[in-house]
């Protein structure tokens, strides 16, 4: 599977490419986008193209090396992971990879560590690694993999070469499903756009309950009128009781206001996420200003940074519902 196999992402492929032709690949790359659209992807197939044996600035996918990266046990390539139970990535783990990183490559030239997600390295964790980015040994290569700088330092961010990856064509995540996964046409589109463009996400279990709670969450936010502060109250208290659960609902709610935006300046459901909810959403696009619906999305996104930051879920998720029935 060479590059030319891999969906999308042709710019970060073109400058990884180069690198690869000229030998002269960073210390360290910083790996941004969202959740699922190939960022590891990407950065097992540079680590193939490095080791592989057939030389070509590519990898083949069938040597020896190609085959013992994909089965995670190739002795030059370390994928940086919380350990099994935890959540989060250990300095002992950190420590113990900048040891690994310290001896020479086994075979091709340069000796790999792969951190994904990197936002789950712990503080001590974090610094320790930034000694190793800042004095890095002359024959490695870490790659950080992330959907933001958030939860990384500063000056771990800085000493990384950033390469962005984005969502992908909802046309070319429906081709890929159909095509590669044998699913039938309309159920690929459907779940291509949901999953906003990833690959990953279209296929993850989490879609599956994505697409069972869309309709409970929707009668939560449709409840929101001047009259049911009752009904916002229990929306916030129900939600709250999980952080993960709280996050998946902002993540879907900003993406049904930007459907409702798209259908309130259209007129038309062209390129909405939640296409099997059409009629709804000509219904509610029809109730709300563009005003309202720019708040609401904003405020989507706010109250999932404070869920986040780890400010008291309740009174966050509370603080929106509240404030979204006085924007009524």
């Amino acid at each position: 599977m060479p590059f030319t196999d891999i969906v999308g992402h042709q710019k970060p492929l073109e400058i990884l490419r180069q690198a690869l032709e000229k030998r002269r690949l960073p210390h360290a790359y910083l790996f941004l986008g969202p959740d699922g659209v190939g960022k590891r992807t990407v950065a097992l197939a540079l680590a193939k193209a490095i080791q592989c044996q057939a030389g070509s600035n590519d990898f083949c996918g069938k040597c020896a090396d190609c085959i013992r990266i994909a089965r995670g046990n190739h002795p030059d390539v370390r994928v940086l992971e919380p350990a099994a139970g935890k959540k989060e990535i250990s300095i002992l783990q950190v420590r113990e990879l900048e040891r690994e990183l310290s001896f020479r490559p086994f075979s091709g030239w340069k000796k790999i560590a792969l951190v994904d997600p990197a936002p789950l390295m712990n503080g001590s964790a974090q610094n320790a690694l930034l000694k190793t980015l800042e004095e890095p040994p002359q024959s490695s290569l870490i790659i950080l993999v992330s959907t933001s700088t958030g939860g990384l330092l500063p000056t771990l961010v800085s000493r990384c070469l950033r390469l962005s990856f984005t969502p992908l064509p909802v046309a070319l995540v429906a081709d890929l499903l159909a095509s590669r996964k044998g699913m039938e046409r309309g159920q690929a589109e459907f779940l291509a756009a949901l999953a906003m463009g990833s690959p990953g996400r279209a296929l993850s279990a989490e879609m599956e309950l994505l697409v069972e709670r869309r309709r409970v969450w929707l009668e939560k936010i449709c409840s929101l009128t001047p009259q049911n502060y009752k009904a916002a109250l229990a929306a916030a208290d129900e939600l709250a009781g999980s952080r993960e659960e709280s996050l998946r609902f902002l993540e879907w709610a900003e993406g049904w206001y930007r459907d409702l935006l798209l259908c309130s300046v259209s007129g038309k459901s062209d390129g909405v996420l939640n296409r099997d909810l059409e009629e709804e959403l000509k219904r509610q696009a029809a109730r709300h200003s563009l005003e309202r619906l720019l708040w609401l999305r904003s405020g989507t996104a706010r109250t999932a940074a404070r869920i986040q930051r780890n400010v008291n879920r309740r009174l966050a998720l509370e603080s929106f519902f509240l404030e979204a029935l006085r924007t009524v």
